[in-house]
């Protein structure tokens, strides 16, 4: 991987991450277009590093107090009824599901899943359902009324994004309007959620870096993750302005365009669904 493609990845990456479109979707799509090899879901998972920092410095105070809060909840019983001390154990539930078909997945992760084809009907599919969720969510739940059937509901959303093209926090604010939790508070849980995730896929896949017949190309890799950072942290302050107003209605017909046109240009013969080795 050079340099130039580093930075272009890294610029998908973090204007992709936090928007419901899919980032994982959008390196694959870039990637096969440009004529590069595949990026790689270990590529993937480690530029998503930089763009999880951005969710920590964004919430930081919310993300200390809950922190706070949940460490003395493990061995004083009256700091286990503080609702941050509730919401980093229900982060942790949430996080279950992924972490248990991550590793059962782990092959399908890395090859049958990121066939073109899959990405576009997912893509065309989740952008439905988030349309829907959109209309018919209540929207007038807050994290305050968070549950652990909520919980593993939202986990197990973002598990499915585990498929490029579903989007992690499009499957998860998804969940989250179904459940009838407005918008922002939705959202906010789905970047809290994947904190972990992300951040134990992305070190768990280190070790993929010039695994294969590729030498690891670490600047590059840093590059990208630093790059996904920077644009990262700008998107979730606009994302979190934006949709306290409006829908995710643009989202949804961007998703349905994208999925429709890379069909076409899958059978149309101009992209291979498969274009590109997975490159480290």
């Amino acid at each position: 991987m050079g340099w130039f493609e580093a930075l272009v990845l890294g610029l998908v990456q973090g204007l992709t991450e936090f928007l419901p479109i899919s980032s994982s979707a959008h390196l694959r799509i870039v990637a096969a277009l440009a004529g590069w090899d595949d990026p790689g879901a270990a590529f993937t998972a480690v530029t998503q590093i930089g763009t999880e920092l951005a969710v920590i410095i964004y919430f930081g105070p919310k993300i200390g107090k809950i922190l706070r809060a949940w460490f003395f909840s493990l061995y004083k019983a009256e700091w286990r009824r503080d609702p941050d001390a509730r919401l980093g154990w229900l982060i942790i539930v949430g996080s279950l599901p992924i972490v248990v078909l991550g590793l059962l997945l782990q092959d399908q992760i890395d090859s049958a899943f990121r066939d073109l084809r899959i990405t576009a009907t997912v893509l065309i599919v989740f952008g439905v359902i988030l349309l829907v969720a959109d209309r018919i969510g209540r929207q007038d739940r807050t994290l305050d009324d968070l549950t652990v059937p909520h919980g593993l509901g939202f986990g197990f959303a973002q598990a499915l994004a585990l498929i490029p093209g579903v989007s992690r926090s499009g499957g998860t604010t998804s969940a989250g309007l179904l459940l009838g939790y407005t918008r922002a508070e939705a959202a906010e849980y789905s970047f809290l959620l994947a904190l972990p995730a992300v951040f134990g896929s992305g070190v768990y896949k280190l070790k993929d870096i010039g695994s294969g017949d590729v030498p690891a190309q670490w600047g590059p890799t840093i590059l990208a993750t630093l790059v996904a950072f920077g644009v990262g942290y700008a998107v979730i302050a606009w994302l979190m302005a934006y949709i306290k107003k409006r829908s995710f209605v643009p989202f949804v017909v961007y998703r349905l365009i994208l999925g429709v046109l890379l069909f076409v240009l899958i059978f149309s013969g101009v992209l291979d669904p498969n274009a590109g080795p997975v490159g480290h």
